[in-house]
């Protein structure tokens, strides 16, 4: 395996992550108003992710960074392309951040406006972050010099729309299995249902959109369906194994096998697009490939010391992390029943 090869799995593996840990976040701000029924409840959603969330961010980060100094060329074109896109997303972001921060500071109406906010970031960077992904696969057009010639409507198509709505529909369900595990009382019974009732739209749209996106590779990245396929039925098995385990009610397994669907979702796609890093649909002969779009062998090899001495000490950093707060929060108590009346 060349050092292109790598770190193209590197950074696929970072998208993963990302995928896997802010998704939960996502998830929570998803469900927010209908898993939450009032403030105390939505408090509680807030604070099982407040330690966390900004950690899970570092993922996108280190991913942009991985990019810009692993394949310059790749890096160029997709943030000069996707530029609207990416700084809608970055807006999007930005609120959400600023709804943690902000939403004590007032009453009931500022913290109303204040959780739609946190809600519109949650859904709509997801939303984009989906679509940009699935134009690496589809396609998007490229010069001869490997720039970016189309516009923002060029972005979408019926393909990448149903990739961001996936994405989103992926990222609640996620939550949801994040907060049952996070929760008690009855705030754990309503993210329990609300986990199961995604389940099934899941595993009925994501397998249709691994399959699409298996056609769309064949089709536009002129690939065999292996080993995409094989990667992409991994992934529709993790959902529906998740999908079995909330109806037992394992809601431990059922997060396991959700992070394991959204991680092999990603890979999907990554595997779809290899060895190209973007497929130009003008001319094909345009697509940047991960040796037309890479530094220098010896920039790589610096990288590939300094990942191997300090992406242990990150990631057992972070595990440690998800360890010490571990700790469930405490909803309010299920609702008793009302005395029976003694009979005469």
């Amino acid at each position: 395996m060349g050092l292109e090869t790598l770190w193209f799995c590197v950074i696929a593996f970072l998208w993963a992550g990302y995928f896997v840990l802010e998704g939960f976040d996502f998830g929570v701000g998803i469900l927010l108003p209908f898993v939450g029924r009032d403030e105390p409840d939505r408090s509680v959603m807030l604070e099982t992710i407040a330690p966390v969330w900004d950690g899970n961010e570092v993922w996108l980060v280190v991913a942009g960074g991985a990019t810009f100094a692993a394949f310059p060329a790749w890096y160029a074109t997709m943030f000069s392309g996707f530029y609207v896109a990416l700084l809608v997303v970055l807006v999007l972001l930005i609120v959400r951040v600023v709804s943690f921060e902000w939403r004590e500071r007032g009453g009931s109406r500022w913290r109303g406006l204040w959780l739609w906010a946190n809600v519109a970031g949650s859904i709509g960077a997801p939303l984009i972050w989906g679509v940009a992904l699935a134009n690496l696969v589809q396609g998007v057009p490229l010069d001869s010099s490997g720039d970016y010639a189309g516009g923002l409507a060029d972005l979408f198509s019926p393909y990448t729309v149903v990739a961001g709505l996936v994405t989103v529909l992926l990222f609640a369900m996620h939550g949801a299995t994040f907060l049952e595990l996070r929760t008690t009382g009855a705030l754990r019974g309503r993210a329990m249902d609300a986990a199961r009732r995604l389940s099934l739209p899941t595993v009925v749209l994501g397998a249709l959109f691994l399959i699409w996106t298996v056609v769309v590779a064949t089709d536009a990245n002129h690939k065999s369906a292996f080993p995409a396929a094989l990667v992409a039925g991994l992934a529709i098995l993790a959902f529906a194994a998740g999908a079995v385990l909330l109806a037992r009610g394992r809601g431990r397994p059922a997060f396991a096998a959700s992070a394991a669907g959204i991680a092999l979702t990603v890979a999907t796609i990554f595997t779809a697009l290899y060895p190209r890093v973007m497929v130009s649909s003008s001319d094909f002969s345009n697509s940047l490939t991960t040796s037309n779009a890479s530094s220098a062998h010896y920039t790589l090899a610096v990288m590939s010391v300094a990942a191997v001495i300090l992406t242990p000490v990150v990631l057992a950093y972070q595990a440690w992390t998800y360890y010490v707060l571990r700790r469930r929060l405490e909803g309010a108590p299920p609702a008793a029943l009302p005395p029976t009346q003694p009979t005469t």
